[in-house]
């Protein structure tokens, strides 16, 4: 993406981990905010197999979106958003029934749950959190193997009244 002119944002550990450097490699930090055009950006800590990994508060005065993927959870709590785009990507319920039939082996089980969030903890995060001024809920990063669309949907809508797209 750079050689094809794309500034790129990341943190420190993701630029050392690609090997990447040069004038369109811009590093940041959790809890240091940065604009891109009309848009303010706070990143934030997660939780993933990864160096340094990110999840990003945006706003641009009139939307306020949360985007998080690839987090075994977020312990931080926000206010007044507009719209959440988060990795959802199994239910614990899927990957035991899984593990236990011997379809999921117990090394990618590990990986899963202290990667990636669940449809529970999803649920726990969304019911810790302002949702008064949501407009529109993304599911992301569903696993094909590990996920029911229709279920994290339902849950979803069940516990926030929202709109869930997947």
């Amino acid at each position: 993406m750079m050689r094809s002119g794309i500034d790129c944002y990341m943190s420190q550990g993701t630029a050392e981990a690609l090997s990447l450097s040069g004038h369109r490699l811009h590093i940041i930090k959790a809890h240091h905010q940065f604009q891109i055009g009309d848009w303010t950006i706070m990143p934030f800590e997660t939780i993933h197999d990864a160096v340094e990994p990110l999840g990003f508060l945006m706003t641009d005065g009139k939307v306020k979106l949360l985007f998080a993927i690839d987090t075994e959870y977020i312990s931080h709590r926000f206010s007044g958003l507009t719209h959440i785009l988060i990795g959802v990507n199994y239910s614990m319920e899927i990957v035991k029934s899984r593990l236990k039939s011997g379809e999921l082996n117990s090394g990618l089980w590990r990986r899963i749950i202290k990667s990636h969030m669940s449809l529970e903890t999803l649920l726990d995060f969304l019911r810790a959190n302002d949702l008064g001024q949501v407009r529109k809920i993304y599911l992301l990063h569903l696993s094909d193997s590990n996920s029911d669309a229709k279920l994290f949907k339902l849950k979803v809508q069940e516990v926030t009244g929202k709109e869930v797209i997947v």
